[in-house]
C-alpha cells in the first residue's frame, strides 16, 4: 500500500463507498442486535461518557449507548446509513450525533473521547495503519479503544475467501487480518498500556434455511450484492451454490433454520 498513489485510494475508496451503500445494511443488522449487545455490555460503559462509534453503520451501538445516557458521536463512510442512523435515534427520541467520516481520517481532536468502538466496521478500510493511527489518536489517554473483528480462520473468514474467488481482488490488505493477535499487536501495542485479545464467537441466526440466508445476504449486504453483481448468470449460479454449501456445513439448527457460530476478535485496548 506505500507505493499506492492518490489516484488508486481514491478509487478503493470509492469502490468501498459503492459497497457499503449497497443493499440495506440497516436491514442486515437487525439480525446481528444479539452478539452487538453482548460486546457492548461487556464495555461496562458509565453515563456521560464520550464515545465515538466508528463505521457505525445504522448506529447499532450508537443507539445502545445513547439509550444508556453515553454521549454518542457515530461517523460511517455510507452516507444513506449515516442518514438511516439519524432517523433512527430521532424516532427512539434519543440525543446521538452522527457524520459521515472516514476511518483512516476522522475530524474530530486529539484525546476527543472516552471509548472508542469499532465492531465489525474499521476493519474494511484499505489502510489498516491510518486506521489504527486515527484510533489511537482520537481517544483519550486511559480511555478504551474496542473492536470486534472476524478472524481468518472463523466462518465468515471463509466465506470471505469463498466470494474472493469469483471476484477480483481490491489490492488492499485481507480485512481478517484485524482478526490475527500478532497483527493487532503490531498495529496498535505501541499506542496502549494495556491489550486484551479474546476470541467469541458471533451468532447468526435466521428464521429459515441456508438458500434463503444466501439470498438475503445477496440482497442485503453489501460486499455479497456487490459480488453477485459482478458476475454473469453462471458465475452467480456458482457463487450461490458454494455459499449455500458453507451455510449448510456450518448450520447447527433444523432444515428450516439457520444457525451458524461466527469467530472474531475482540479487541480491548486502554489509550496510553
Amino acid at each position: 500500500m506505500t507505493s499506492a498513489t492518490v489516484g488508486d485510494i481514491d478509487s478503493m475508496k470509492a469502490r468501498l463507498k459503492s459497497i457499503w451503500t449497497a443493499g440495506d445494511y440497516d436491514r442486515f443488522s437487525r439480525f446481528m442486535v444479539g452478539g452487538a449487545r453482548e460486546f457492548y455490555e461487556r464495555l461496562n460503559i458509565a453515563p456521560g461518557c464520550r464515545l465515538l462509534d466508528v463505521a457505525c453503520g445504522s448506529g447499532q451501538i450508537a443507539l445502545m449507548a445513547a439509550k444508556d445516557g453515553v454521549e454518542v458521536t457515530g461517523v460511517d463512510i455510507a452516507g444513506n446509513l449515516v442518514e438511516r442512523a439519524r432517523t433512527r435515534a430521532q424516532a427512539e427520541g434519543l440525543k446521538a450525533r452522527f457524520e459521515e467520516a472516514d476511518a483512516e481520517a476522522l475530524p474530530f481532536e486529539d484525546a476527543s473521547f472516552d471509548i472508542v468502538t469499532t465492531l465489525i466496521g474499521a476493519m474494511f478500510a484499505p489502510r489498516p495503519e491510518r486506521v489504527a493511527h486515527e484510533l489511537l489518536r482520537v481517544c483519550l489517554p486511559g480511555g478504551t479503544l474496542a473492536m470486534a473483528n472476524w478472524t481468518p480462520q472463523g466462518f465468515v473468514g471463509q466465506m470471505f475467501k469463498t466470494v474472493s474467488k469469483f471476484i477480483a481482488p481490491s489490492g488492499m490488505p485481507a480485512p481478517v487480518l484485524w482478526g490475527d493477535e500478532d497483527t493487532v499487536r503490531r498495529r496498535l501495542g505501541h499506542g496502549l498500556s494495556e491489550l486484551s485479545l479474546t476470541r467469541r464467537q458471533y451468532l447468526f441466526d435466521y428464521p429459515f434455511p441456508p438458500s434463503e440466508v444466501v439470498e438475503f445476504f445477496r440482497l442485503y449486504y453489501g460486499p455479497t450484492h456487490q459480488a453477485f453483481a459482478s458476475l454473469d448468470s453462471e458465475g452467480q449460479a456458482q457463487l450461490r451454490q458454494e455459499l449455500e454449501t458453507l451455510w449448510a456445513s456450518h448450520n447447527r439448527a433444523g432444515a428450516h433454520c439457520t444457525t451458524v457460530s461466527a469467530e472474531f476478535l475482540e479487541v480491548i485496548g486502554i489509550r496510553a
